[in-house]
């Protein structure tokens, strides 16, 4: 478990920089990557695939979040490099390369497992900005 948490740190790190984050803050975005795959793995004995990257991603959402309010950035620096160890990537390629080999049926199959994964994500990081959002929204409103 140790070198997969290092390799998602570095991965995600490595992605910040591809994806222009700050030099300052990529220790920060690969800590988030690494966060967000270890609650992953830590889920996937006794959730789906799925369920396991929904909550890996609304942490990485949340701690995305919390990063932004202390060194006041955009919470995009972290939550995008943050979800790259959660991106399906090996499976889309596995799916892409049955449907030339012409194994139909598997294809469709890693290709939905995919696209479910992949709407995860993005669920995922809806519902911590949305719970951002409504926590905003709170505190700011005036205490009678």
């Amino acid at each position: 478990m140790f070198e997969q948490l290092i390799t998602s740190f570095v991965a995600t790190a490595a992605f910040g920089i591809l994806f222009n984050a700050p030099r300052r803050y990529l220790i920060q975005c690969g800590f988030v990557g690494m966060m967000g795959w270890l609650l992953y793995i830590l889920l996937l004995p006794d959730f789906n695939v799925v369920q396991a990257t929904l909550a890996a991603t609304f942490f990485v959402g949340l701690i995305s979040i919390v990063f932004a309010k202390i060194y006041r950035t955009p919470v995009i620096i972290f939550s995008v490099s943050g979800i790259i160890p959660l991106v399906p990537g090996g499976l889309a390629y596995d799916a892409m390369r049955k449907f030339v080999e012409n194994d139909y049926n598997t294809a469709i199959q890693l290709a939905a497992k995919a696209f479910l994964i992949s709407g995860s994500i993005a669920i995922g990081l809806v519902i911590s900005e949305v719970l951002n959002q409504a926590v905003r929204k709170l505190s700011k409103k005036p205490h009678s």
